[in-house]
């Protein structure tokens, strides 16, 4: 048993943590499905992000559970929490994925990003995301739920394994290669975006009309991809270190507060997101007066300007 002033410290946290993500998730998710502004392909992703963030807030409750060792849900409840968990988990990666690939097209294909990235294609890209990554975790775990609880050594224990050639190839899926496509692409973005900006200065005085409208959009996509490379950036600084724990294999020497701080850091990110959103759009910060003060009930807010 730990003090009564580190579990309650821990609840508190925890608590805090959890309900904070599923108050800002559900406004970027009211935000963007209430508004038709911003039904673009970009939000669409932000959108499937904010649905994963939110279950990660919401799952942080049975996480809770976990604080003094012992669970009390039963065995299959167990194994349902840790399968959502994965799938979730892996959701989110693979979003991130999406989002890299969104601003790479339109960074480095700014001419065939309307043809490329339409509505459609990213509404399918983001279904097989979220249905990958349930097929793909449901047999990773497939012994766990035929049979659960048969790892639990003894009564209030929630434990699932994943053999050795299992648990490697699902790091290799679910982190090294996804995390090696966005590094790779987002140094790409960012070489072309410090390109076409060196252009635009230099080009700068001699702009007609038609020019500066261009340049306009160009620096507006430019902006998202700083924006959003932010968001990649404090992910990839969140799930690290717990991922590096697991690819050492040294989470056993870990001590029980550094343990707890990979994980509170691993869920923390899903907390972030949404405060990276408020402090980069403005159409979030509107969105989110218009939504509290009960505007977005009115008639016809969903035609609202939001830019």
């Amino acid at each position: 048993m730990r003090p009564h002033s580190l579990s309650m410290l821990s609840y508190i946290l925890l608590s805090s943590i959890s309900l904070l993500t599923v108050t800002l998730n559900l406004l970027v998710i009211i935000s963007i499905s209430h508004f038709r502004q911003l039904h673009t392909p970009t939000n669409l992703i932000l959108l499937s992000l904010a649905v994963s963030d939110f279950f990660v807030g919401f799952m942080m409750y049975f996480q809770i559970v976990l604080i003094d060792g012992c669970w009390f849900l039963g065995d299959l409840m167990c194994v349902m929490y840790n399968v959502l968990d994965y799938i979730i988990t892996s959701a989110s990666i693979g979003t991130m994925v999406l989002i890299s690939v969104d601003r790479y097209v339109a960074i480095c294909e700014p001419l065939h990003y309307a043809n490329k990235v339409t509505q459609k294609r990213v509404q399918v890209c983001v279904c097989l995301c979220w249905i990958s990554s349930a097929f793909h975790n449901s047999l990773l775990l497939k012994d766990n739920l035929q049979q659960p609880g048969r790892y639990n050594s003894c009564f209030g224990e929630c434990v699932v394994v994943i053999n050795y050639i299992a648990g490697f190839a699902d790091l290799c899926l679910t982190f090294i290669g996804p995390v090696t496509v966005i590094i790779v692409l987002y140094m790409r973005v960012f070489m072309v975006a410090v390109t076409q900006a060196r252009a635009m200065r230099s080009q700068i005085a001699a702009l007609s009309v038609k020019c500066s409208v261009t340049v306009t959009a160009k620096r507006s996509e430019m902006k998202a991809a700083r924006n959003l490379g932010v968001v990649i950036v404090v992910f990839l600084l969140c799930i690290c270190p717990y991922y590096c724990v697991l690819l050492t294999g040294q989470d056993t020497l870990l001590n029980a507060s550094s343990a707890a701080f990979v994980i509170c850091l691993f869920y923390f990110n899903s907390c972030l997101n949404p405060v990276i959103y408020a402090y980069f759009y403005p159409w979030f910060r509107k969105s989110i007066k218009l939504i509290v003060t009960f505007k977005i009930l009115q008639p016809g807010s969903y035609a609202t300007d939001m830019m």
